[in-house]
C-alpha cells in the first residue's frame, strides 16, 4: 500500500497533538521513576506500621527495582512487538492497580508483593514511552523531547524523596502510594484518546517469557546473597550458595539468549556497537552510585539530623531542581557538543559531588553536609541522562527501539538494586563496627553512610573512565537511527508510516 494512501490517527495534526504524544510519555516516565524513590522518606513509617526489620525494610525500595529491572528488556520488545499503545496500556493500568493494593497493605509482606507487581507495571510502562518519542520524532524535535523525557525521568527519582515528605507527614505512608492512582487513570484515558500503534506488521515473534524470568530471578538471588552479608559473612556456606545459585541463573539467561530463544530478550548482537555498549555500561554504574544517593541522604537526614518526614521531603527541592536544570542543558547542547562529551562532564561532575558527600558526620548540618554535594550529584544526573538515551539507541532500527530503550533503563535498575543492596551492606557494616567500639548511634550512622558515598564516588569515577568507550563523534547524535520507519496499524489494516508533520516546542 501507498504510504500516503492512509496515515494513523492523530498523526501529523500538528502542535497540540504533539505536544500531548509528549506529555504522555513524560508524565508517565515522570510516575515510573518517581515511585522508585518516593517511598525513601517514608521508611521510618513504613516500617513502624507494618513491622519491618531494618534489613528487611529495604525491600520496600528492592522489591520494586528488581522486578522493573528483570522485566524491562519483556517490556521494551512487548512495545516493538505488540505496539506501543497496548503495551502503554497494560503497563499503567497494572502499575495503578498495583499502587492501590500497596497503599491498603496490611502486612510487610503484603507491600513487598504489591511493590514487586509495580515494577513489573513499570517495566512495561517505562521502554514504551522512550519507543513513543523515538518513532514520533526526529532530528532537533527528538532532541528537545529526549531532553524533556530526560528531566521528568530524572526529577522523579529527586521530586519522589519531597513528595513522600510531604505525603507521610501531613497524610500517612499509604499516600506515596495512592497519589499513583489519578495520575494512572488520567494518563490511561490520554493514551486512549491519543496514542496510535506502531509496530512491525505482521510480526510472528515471540516474547521470551523464560529469559525474562531467570534473569529476574538472577538478579533477586544475587541482591538478596548480598543484603545478608550482614548476618552471614561472604565466605559462609549460605552466602557462597546464594550467590552460586544466582551466578547459575545469569548463565541460564545468557545460554537462553545464545541458543535456545528464537527471539532472545536480550539480542547479545547489539553490543556489537560502541554506543550501545558504552551507553549500558555507564547507566550501569551511574545507577548503582545514585540510586544510593536518595535513600542514604533521607535517612541521613531523618536519623542523624533528626528531620521531620516534611522537611526531609523539602530537602529534596534544590536537587530537583537541579535534574531539570542538567537535563534541559544537555538537551540543547547536545546538538552542538555530541553525547560523549556531555556524558564526560556529567560523570566528572557526578564523582565530585559523591566524594563531598563523604564529608558527613552528625556534627554538620544540611549546607555543608548535604545541599552541596547533593546538588551536584543531581545536576550530573540531569546532564548525563539525555545523551545517554540518544547513544543507546544511535544506530539501532525503529522497530528494536523499545528493545533498546529497555537495555538501557534494564542497565540503570540493575545497577541500583544490586547498588543499593551492596552500599547498603557497606554502611551497615561499618555501623555496627563502629557501635560495637563505644561510639555513638549518630556518629556510627553518620560514617557508615560516608563509607557508602566513598564507594558511590568510586563507581561515578569508572563510569567516567568508560565514557572513552563511546565514540568521539556521533554520527548524527540526535537522529533517529538510519531505518524504515514501523509501520503503522490502522483500523485493522497496516500502512507505512509516516513521522508526525507538527513542529514540536516543547518550550
Amino acid at each position: 500500500m501507498d504510504s500516503t494512501a492512509q496515515t494513523a490517527p492523530g498523526a501529523g495534526t500538528g502542535h497540540g497533538h504533539d505536544r500531548m504524544i509528549l506529555a504522555l510519555a513524560c508524565v508517565a516516565q515522570f510516575m515510573v521513576i518517581l515511585d522508585v524513590s518516593v517511598v525513601n522518606v517514608a521508611l521510618p513509617s513504613i516500617g513502624r506500621s507494618l513491622d519491618y526489620t531494618p534489613v528487611g525494610l529495604q525491600w520496600v525500595v528492592n522489591a520494586y527495582v528488581l522486578t522493573f529491572a528483570g522485566f524491562l528488556l519483556l517490556g521494551g520488545r512487548a512495545a516493538d512487538l505488540y505496539g506501543r499503545r497496548k503495551v502503554y496500556l497494560f503497563g499503567v493500568v497494572l502499575f495503578t492497580a498495583a499502587s492501590l493494593v500497596g497503599g491498603l497493605a496490611q502486612t510487610s509482606t503484603w507491600l513487598t508483593t504489591a511493590r514487586a507487581v509495580q515494577g513489573i507495571g513499570g517495566a512495561f510502562l517505562s521502554p514504551a514511552t522512550l519507543t513513543i518519542l523515538v518513532t514520533s520524532f526526529s532530528g532537533l524535535r527528538l532532541a528537545k523531547a529526549l531532553g524533556l523525557w530526560g528531566a521528568m525521568g530524572g526529577a522523579g527519582g529527586a521530586a519522589g524523596v519531597l513528595l513522600g515528605g510531604v505525603l507521610t507527614a501531613e497524610l500517612s505512608w499509604r499516600w506515596v502510594l495512592f497519589i499513583n492512582i489519578p495520575i494512572g487513570v488520567v494518563t490511561a484515558l490520554g493514551a486512549l484518546a491519543y496514542l496510535t500503534e506502531a509496530r512491525r506488521a505482521g510480526s510472528t515473534a515471540r516474547l521470551d517469557v523464560w529469559g525474562s524470568l531467570t534473569v529476574t530471578a538472577g538478579l533477586a538471588v544475587l541482591a538478596y546473597g548480598i543484603v545478608n552479608t550482614d548476618i552471614y559473612p561472604w565466605g559462609s556456606a549460605r552466602t557462597l550458595i546464594t550467590l552460586a545459585v544466582a551466578v547459575v541463573l545469569l548463565a541460564v539467561f545468557l545460554f537462553l539468549q545464545l541458543k535456545v530463544s528464537a527471539t532472545p530478550l536480550m539480542p547479545l548482537r547489539l553490543f556489537r556497537s560502541r554506543w550501545v555498549v558504552g551507553a549500558n555500561l555507564i547507566m550501569l554504574l551511574t545507577g548503582a552510585a545514585v540510586f544510593c544517593m536518595w535513600y542514604f541522604l533521607s535517612l541521613f537526614m531523618q536519623n542523624v539530623l533528626h528531620y521531620s518526614p516534611l522537611r526531609a521531603g523539602l530537602a529534596f527541592a534544590p536537587m530537583t531542581l537541579a535534574i531539570i536544570v542538567g537535563a534541559q542543558t544537555a538537551s540543547r547542547l547536545l546538538p552542538r557538543w555530541g553525547a560523549r562529551r556531555i556524558i564526560f562532564v556529567g560523570t566528572l561532575m557526578a564523582t565530585v559531588g559523591f566524594i563531598w558527600l563523604t564529608q558527613m558526620s552528625s556534627s554538620v548540618g544540611y549546607w555543608t553536609a548535604v545541599f552541596g554535594g547533593g546538588t551536584l550529584v543531581s545536576l550530573a544526573l540531569g546532564m548525563a541522562f539525555t545523551p545517554l538515551a540518544s547513544a543507546a539507541t544511535t544506530g539501532v532500527d525503529r522497530s528494536e527501539a523499545g528493545l533498546a530503550s529497555g537495555m538501557l533503563n534494564t542497565s540503570r535498575q540493575v545497577g541500583g538494586s544490586i547498588g543499593l543492596a551492596a552500599l547498603a551492606t557497606v554502611a551497615t557494616s561499618h555501623t555496627d563496627h563502629l557501635e560495637h567500639g563505644g561510639v555513638d548511634v549518630s556518629t556510627a550512622l553518620a560514617s557508615g553512610y560516608g563509607r557508602a558515598f566513598a564507594v558511590a564516588a568510586a563507581l561515578a569515577a569508572v563510569a567516567f573512565v568508560a565514557t572513552a568507550i563511546i565514540p568521539s563523534k556521533a554520527r548524527a547524535a540526535t537522529a533517529v537511527p538510519d531505518a524504515a520507519p514501523p509501520r503503522e496499524v490502522v483500523g485493522g489494516s497496516a500502512v507505512d508510516g509516516p513521522e508526525p508533520a507538527g513542529t514540536l516546542d516543547p518550550a
